[in-house]
């Protein structure tokens, strides 16, 4: 069984920083994409960015510039760093990959790690 562990949440002043990070663990032949997404109570989860297995990163709008993707593949092991927050940034945070295990591929979500920026 493959999971998703997050960790690096908490709160943060607005124009501070936090770094968020996702450990997949678990029998795992390769992890494809991979990405963070964020949900706020009664909205739909969003997209906050994504990367390839190979490190192409694509990033919400609302977030370019201030956040960077990135992983680690020999650890399987994602990263968002979050720059310049803001208070609409504060929700939780999703990590997401789609992972090539014994059954197949598969996509696993981790538990979510809460942000909270304070204005």
């Amino acid at each position: 069984q493959v999971q998703l562990v997050e960790s690096g949440g908490g709160l943060v002043q607005a124009g501070g920083s936090l770094r968020l990070s996702c450990a997949a663990s678990g029998t795992i032949f390769s992890i494809n994409a991979m990405g963070w997404y964020r949900q706020a109570p009664g909205k739909q989860r969003e997209v906050v960015a994504t990367i390839t297995k190979g490190g192409t990163a694509n990033y919400a709008d609302s977030v370019k510039g201030r956040f960077t993707i990135s992983r680690d593949n020999a650890k399987n092991t994602l990263y968002l760093q979050m720059n310049s927050l803001k208070p609409e940034d504060t929700t939780v945070y999703y990590c997401n990959a789609v992972v090539r295990a014994p059954v197949g591929y598969v996509e696993v979500w981790g538990q979510g790690t809460l942000v909270t920026v304070s204005s």
